[in-house]
């Protein structure tokens, strides 16, 4: 094999949970009262346009999950060899960003270094220059006078490809939309460019085009320079933050399936069975809230830290060290985050164990553990869905924090709270080195915000309250 498969820990999870969603997905499709509401959030351009972003995103991460050892060159003599580094199948699709690695500081789009360097001539003179890059704009003769026209072919080039690409995407789609809607695929490219649709088919096209764009183009720019420059040891600042998508999108979802669990059972534990139980799990997360979060994070981060110093051999490359890290910091962020949506399933609980339906059950003898599972939390799982859908943005700003305080994931990890703790200190520099916190900003904004756009359509579709106040 060209390759050695390689699973980490947040590897399995994760695809662990992206196959949990697929088969929710399934179910929801098949269950009309799982389907409504789901179905008034596709309706909704703001829930449609809001989740293409999303799914482009965790799509990133997908690519970014899937880690292999590459095979050793032939000719070294090691036919049945692979590397000791570790890839992704993002790593190989951005391979020329990842490998035109530079000196140090460049600007966005530049071909010269951005500090001038001392050149000495054959008479022995010398004098300050800026340099050119060794990568960015490599290919052009004089990079004065042909770089704007390079610059506009490239962004040409990528341009064409993206329509085309976009066109054959949504000649695919109405292809299988031609079957439910009983049209050709002419008349169905007539509908949803007319948005004669239930769901903004409209909208999604225009979101999908837009995505298509920005990657065909930065397929072609990237490939001759460096969008975002590059940072001080040289490597290239869009790389980094496309590969920080992976670590955003891990820390939002395997906190949630390290606080679901916790939350939904305890809280439907405290509300169902009252007395001593419910004195119990309160003073559990009373107790747990007293202790200031970072504080107790930044405790288990250097008891981690100090573990895996003392045993280094259990570590067989600086990927499974750093991928250890972000899994327990997950975990410590799902155990400190579970408490707010413990209370209000609680008070949900409190609520629907006094309905007649429940009474009933516990009249004619079914057990605690039954009622539990069947009744009760069926029923008050539109708030976990809601409560998901908030907390993700938050995880992930979370992440960006404690990064930046050195308490986050592993310094080796791109990360966007990495990105923007190095960037700190070149805020500092003259001339200003602004793209390596604008990348960070820039990615991470667009995430947190369709992500809040988000939540807030699944809120409106699965809170009985708001929906029924909107009717």
């Amino acid at each position: 094999m060209p390759f050695q498969p390689v699973i980490l820990l947040t590897d399995a999870l994760f695809f662990l949970l992206t196959a949990a969603i697929i088969i929710f997905v399934w179910v929801a499709k098949n269950r009309p009262h799982l389907r409504r509401p789901w179905m008034e959030v596709l309706t909704r351009t703001t829930g449609v346009v809001s989740l293409t972003v999303i799914l482009f995103y965790y799509s990133i991460a997908i690519l970014d999950s899937l880690h292999f050892h590459p095979k050793l060159d032939r000719s070294q003599n090691s036919e049945h060899q692979y590397s000791s580094e570790i890839l992704s199948v993002l790593d190989v699709l951005m391979t020329p960003m990842r490998t035109q690695v530079e000196k140090t500081f460049s600007a966005p789009l530049a071909t010269q270094y951005l500090a001038k360097e001392m050149v000495q001539y054959e008479d022995g003179s010398v004098d300050m220059q800026y340099k050119r890059l060794d990568y960015g704009g490599s290919h052009l003769q004089n990079s004065a006078t042909e770089k704007k026209a390079d610059l506009l072919l490239l962004l040409l080039k990528g341009t064409v490809v993206a329509v085309i690409m976009w066109a054959l995407v949504w000649v695919f789609i109405a292809f299988l939309l031609r079957k439910p809607w009983q049209l050709s695929i002419a008349q169905c490219i007539s509908r949803i460019v007319r948005n004669d649709t239930v769901i903004p088919f409209r909208a999604v096209a225009i979101t999908t085009g837009i995505l298509i764009l920005l990657v065909a183009i930065a397929a072609f720019v990237g490939s001759k320079y460096h969008l975002f420059g590059t940072d001080k040891v040289g490597q290239d600042v869009f790389y980094q933050a496309v590969k920080s998508i992976r670590t955003g999108i891990l820390i939002g979802s395997l906190t949630t399936l390290v606080m679901l669990p916790l939350a939904i059972t305890l809280g439907a534990m405290a509300g169902y069975f009252k007395g001593w139980v419910d004195d119990v799990i309160q003073y559990i997360y009373t107790t747990l809230n007293s202790i200031p979060n970072v504080l107790l994070i930044a405790a288990a981060v250097l008891l981690l830290q100090v573990y895996m110093s003392n045993n280094a051999e259990n570590f067989d490359s600086l990927t499974a060290r750093a991928d250890l890290r972000l899994l327990f910091l997950c975990l410590i962020l799902g155990i400190t985050s579970w408490t707010g949506l413990c209370r209000l399933l609680r008070a949900e609980t409190f609520k629907l164990r006094e309905m007649e339906y429940i009474q009933a059950a516990r009249t004619v003898g079914l057990k605690n553990i039954t009622i539990l599972s069947r009744h009760v939390m069926p029923n008050f799982m539109h708030i976990v869905i809601i409560n998901i859908a908030i907390d993700f943005s938050g995880l992930v700003l979370a992440e960006a924090v404690l990064s930046y305080i050195n308490i986050g994931v592993d310094p080796t990890m791109n990360s966007w709270g990495n990105m923007i703790n190095q960037a700190r200190l070149e805020m500092a520099r003259d001339p200003l080195v602004w793209w390596s916190l604008t990348a960070a900003f820039v990615f991470m904004f667009t995430l947190v915000l369709f992500a809040n756009l988000f939540a807030d359509v699944v809120r409106d579709a699965l809170d009985p309250r708001v929906s029924n106040h909107s009717k």
